[in-house]
C-alpha cells in the first residue's frame, strides 16, 4: 500500500468516528462462530476443561469511503481533505491558443514544469496536467470532480505579470500568488483547507446532535433529522421497544426497514449529565448512561 493510501484509510476510519454516527464499528459476537469453528481454550479458573472464546469484530467496510464523500462532497463531485488527498495540488496551464507561437506556448509550459519541481520540492504532492486533446475548461471540471483540493492556473498574461492563480475546491475562492510565493502560499492554503473542512463536519455533527430526556422530545428530534442522546437503561428488550415504538410506520411489512431508531454509542462526555435516580425514557428502569440514538434506515 502507498504511503498516501495508507493516509486515506487511516482518515476514513477517523471520520467515521468522529463524524458519523457510526463507522469503523466494532460488534460484539459472542461465542457464535467459536462454536462453528471449534475456537477454544483453556480455562484458567478450571484446568483441563476448554471453554467456547467470545469474539468481537472489528470493521473498517466500504462506508468510511460513503461517509468522506457525505460529509465533505458537493454536487460538483468529491472535496478530498488535503492531508489524505493523494494528489493535492493540479497545474494547468491556460490560454493555449492557436494564436499562441510555439515559443510562448513552450515557454508557458516550461514555467508550469518550473512550479511543479518547485511545490514537490516544498513537500506537495502535485502533478500538471498538459494534455493537449482537452480544453482548461474540461480539466477544471474533471479535477474538482476528483477533490483536488488546489488547482494552480498559469497562463501567457499571468507569466508577463510574474503571477498564477489558484483556486480551492472547498470553497471556490480565486486568489493571485506572485510567482516567488507559490510554495508559502500554497502550503498555507493547504492547511487552511484542512482545518475548514474539519471545523464545517465538526460543526455540522454537534449542530445535529441533542440531549432529550422525555420520549416526546425524542420523537420529535428523531422527525427533524436530529441524533439524539437520551437517557437509556441499556436493556435489550428496551431498546427493541424504543426501535418498535419509534418507526415512522407502524404498520410496516415483515422484514421492512422499520426506520426505529437503534443505539449508535454511548459518548464518553454527554451532552447532559445523567442526574440520580434518573428514569430510561422507557420509563421502566432507572437510567445507566446517556446513549445516543438515531434512526436506522
Amino acid at each position: 500500500m502507498e504511503p498516501c493510501e495508507l493516509l486515506v484509510v487511516i482518515h476514513k476510519v477517523f471520520l467515521n468516528t468522529f463524524l458519523s454516527p457510526q463507522g469503523a464499528t466494532s460488534h460484539h459476537l459472542g461465542q457464535n462462530f467459536s462454536k462453528m469453528f471449534e475456537i477454544v481454550f483453556e480455562d484458567p479458573k478450571k484446568p483441563g476443561e476448554k471453554q467456547l472464546a467470545f469474539q468481537n469484530s472489528w470493521g473498517i467496510t466500504t462506508r468510511t469511503i460513503g461517509v468522506l464523500t457525505m460529509v465533505h462532497g458537493d454536487n460538483m463531485g468529491l472535496i478530498l481533505p488535503p492531508r489524505v488527498a493523494c494528489l493535492q495540488v493540479v497545474i494547468i496551464p491556460c490560454g493555449i491558443t492557436a494564436s499562441l507561437s510555439e515559443q510562448d506556448k513552450e515557454a508557458l509550459l516550461a514555467q508550469c514544469s518550473k512550479y511543479l519541481s518547485r511545490l514537490l520540492d516544498a513537500g506537495v504532492r502535485v502533478k500538471t496536467d498538459i494534455r493537449d486533446n482537452y480544453s482548461p475548461g474540461w480539466k477544471f471540471n474533471h479535477w474538482e470532480l476528483k477533490g483536488v483540493p488546489v488547482r494552480l492556473e498559469v497562463g501567457p498574461k499571468d507569466m508577463q505579470q510574474k503571477q498564477c492563480v489558484a483556486v480551492r475546491r472547498d470553497t471556490g475562492a480565486k486568489m493571485t500568488i506572485p510567482e516567488a510565493e507559490v510554495e508559502k502560499r500554497l502550503l498555507g492554503t493547504l492547511e487552511d483547507i484542512q482545518n475548514n473542512l474539519f471545523k464545517k463536519a465538526s460543526d455540522d455533527l454537534k449542530t445535529h446532535m441533542v440531549a432529550v430526556d422525555t420520549m416526546e422530545e425524542f420523537q420529535k428530534e428523531l422527525d427533524q433529522g436530529q441524533i439524539v442522546q437520551i437517557p437509556f437503561c441499556g436493556g435489550i428488550e428496551c431498546e427493541d421497544w424504543i426501535k418498535k415504538t419509534t418507526a415512522k410506520d407502524q404498520d410496516l411489512e415483515p422484514g421492512a426497514p422499520s426506520m426505529g431508531a437503534k443505539s449508535l454509542c454511548i459518548p464518553f462526555s454527554p451532552i447532559k449529565t445523567l442526574q440520580p435516580g434518573q428514569m430510561c425514557v422507557s420509563g421502566k428502569e432507572p437510567a445507566q448512561y446517556y446513549t445516543l440514538f438515531g434512526r436506522s434506515y
